[in-house]
């Protein structure tokens, strides 16, 4: 007789949609994980909690003219689907997208999940029609950030684990899947020692036991590869030698992609495993919680991006338009890091910080600290910890001061400052016009045209040399780890497939083990927010599809 109907492997948010959803349903399931109680919820739980929503009522009360197929050309022109193993991806593409702009508000409210009304425009690409990025804004912030997003699952199974129907078992590392007759039946692995580490903090890997759990099925939901370097060099697109010489890690060490290996050897199949979705825009979190921990930077459109020598990086490649055309560009030129220049004035408006930790009024559910620390441009508390404390953030009253602090930093003479300077004159001398040809500038100005950037987002056009907006700023960017894209292959009904095509029986998977759905439903490009809400729509698939199977 089998332990469980099931076993859900991860305890992130797709693990415990899948386990609630199958609870529900009647069923008892064992869900496992490698790491101690105090990260239930996984990497979901440091996330700012965006959800890509298309014609939301949010949307809609700021005016926003969205639909299905607006956001289906925007996905598909940014996914840029291409290989004959994208046609899973493709179907779990539109319907995810099908979803957000049908259910998934009215199921996110019945979960408790609030939004934020303000509706943030990230990825705009800025490329012909019928290339990458939203053509308009889609990114909600949730009412209580990462957390707010995981807390209302991880209620949801607990209320089943104390009815019996769910059993919770930390620290076990699972190494095989039990596979007979050809259908996965179990899982095996080792129960590791003990932990009192703090949540994304690295816990020991001793062993200390072995442990088997049979059941009639097993959804994988052990998230990507973001924290395992190796792994990431080895599948960098180009191969290894092309990867970055260094790298941030956006995702904590347990993010390490090993149950990717152990489901193919029981038969599955993994597809395009070099579809990654990394940052440029990382800086070293002065007060790190896990291996090598990196924030993102959140910029706004204003500052000027520069590559490790100084260059102006080529348009549409301005802050928030295209994640992977700027990281393809930063690591062409040899090196891991680039630069935003920017000045005071600009910094409060236009930097936010990504994680639920960096931003305590959101997280928090605090409308006085949002109006305290937030409203009116101010510069946040978390920015202004970096600003003062991070090594990547440098400020100086000339630019060949700030050129020198620069160079010192990275211990190499690459920028000149008299081109620097020279770069900075050329833009204030559009910006003066109050119009300008600059590409940049214009797009600022189409940026301000939204309601919600001119109000929360974008600061008013400035001569970055003029008195009176505050020191210059520099600040240091390294590519930083996070999504893996591609992953385990599966249907419609979330079942992992094998390399033949046929179902693996007993074998699901969701969330990023199985690039959100399909082996990778984001192609090449994410337009955000659709990483949570991957996680939500694979794990409720596949929760539901493997207790219907039972």
């Amino acid at each position: 007789m089998a332990d469980a109907d099931l076993v859900v492997v991860g305890a992130g948010l797709a693990g415990l949609v899948a386990a609630a959803e199958a609870a529900d349903a009647g069923r008892s399931v064992v869900v496992l994980d490698q790491e101690g109680s105090a990260a239930l919820g996984g990497q979901a739980w440091w996330s700012l909690g965006g959800l890509f929503l298309v014609n939301s009522r949010e949307q809609r009360r700021l005016r926003i003219k969205d639909s299905f197929q607006l956001a289906w050309e925007d996905w598909s022109g940014s996914a840029g689907f291409d290989r004959p193993e994208d046609h899973w991806p493709r179907e779990w593409a539109r319907a995810y997208v099908e979803f957000a702009a049908g259910e998934k508000r009215s199921w996110l409210k019945a979960q408790g999940i609030g939004l934020f009304p303000v509706v943030q425009w990230a990825e705009r690409g800025g490329y012909e029609v019928g290339g990458h990025g939203n053509s308009v804004p889609r990114f909600h912030l949730t009412w209580g950030s990462g957390p707010g997003v995981v807390d209302p699952f991880v209620n949801r199974v607990l209320a089943h684990v104390r009815d019996g129907r769910i059993r919770l078992r930390y620290r076990h590392r699972v190494t095989e899947l039990i596979v007979d007759g050809g259908r996965v039946i179990g899982v095996s692995g080792e129960i590791l020692e003990p932990t009192t580490a703090e949540r994304g903090a690295p816990s020991s890997r001793a062993v200390v036991g072995d442990f088997a759990v049979t059941a009639s099925a097993v959804i994988v939901c052990s998230g990507g590869i973001g924290a395992n370097h190796d792994l990431v060099r080895r599948y960098w697109p180009g191969g290894p030698d092309a990867a970055p010489a260094q790298m941030l890690s956006g995702v904590p060490d347990s993010t390490d992609g090993l149950m990717l290996d152990v489901a193919e050897r029981a038969g599955g199949r993994v597809i395009n495993r070099d579809r990654m979705w990394h940052y440029p825009e990382g800086v070293h979190n002065h007060a790190p919680v896990w291996s090598g921990h990196g924030i993102r930077i959140l910029s706004g459109p204003s500052p000027l991006w520069l590559d490790a020598f100084g260059r102006r990086l080529p348009a549409p490649l301005f802050p928030g338009f295209d994640a992977l055309g700027a990281l393809r560009h930063i690591v062409g030129t040899g090196h891991s890091h680039s630069w935003f220049i920017l000045d005071l004035d600009t910094i409060g408006p236009e930097f936010g910080l990504s994680g639920s930790e960096q931003n305590p009024d959101f997280a928090q559910r605090s409308l006085k600290l949002l109006l305290t620390t937030r409203a009116g441009g101010k510069i946040t508390p978390p920015v202004r910890a970096f600003l003062d404390r991070g090594v990547d953030f440098l400020t100086a009253p000339t630019v060949p001061e700030l050129v020198a602090k620069m160079n010192a930093l990275v211990g190499a003479d690459l920028v000149d400052a008299d081109e620097v300077e020279r770069l900075i004159r050329l833009r204030d001398h559009q910006v003066r016009t109050g119009l300008g040809k600059d590409p940049q500038l214009v797009a600022v100005a189409g940026a301000r045209r939204y309601l919600g950037d001119r109000k929360m987002r974008v600061a008013p056009p400035h001569e970055l040399l003029a008195d009176g907006h505050g020191p210059l700023i520099a600040v240091r960017l390294t590519v930083i780890t996070r999504k893996t894209l591609g992953g385990l292959e599966t249907d419609l009904s979330a079942r992992v497939l094998a390399p033949d095509g046929q179902v693996v029986p007993g074998l699901y998977a969701a969330g990023e083990a199985a690039g959100f759905g399909g082996g990778g439903m984001h192609g090449y490009r994410a337009l955000e927010g659709s990483f949570l809400g991957g996680c939500l729509f694979s794990g409720r698939i596949a929760g539901r599809a493997a207790a219907g199977a039972v």
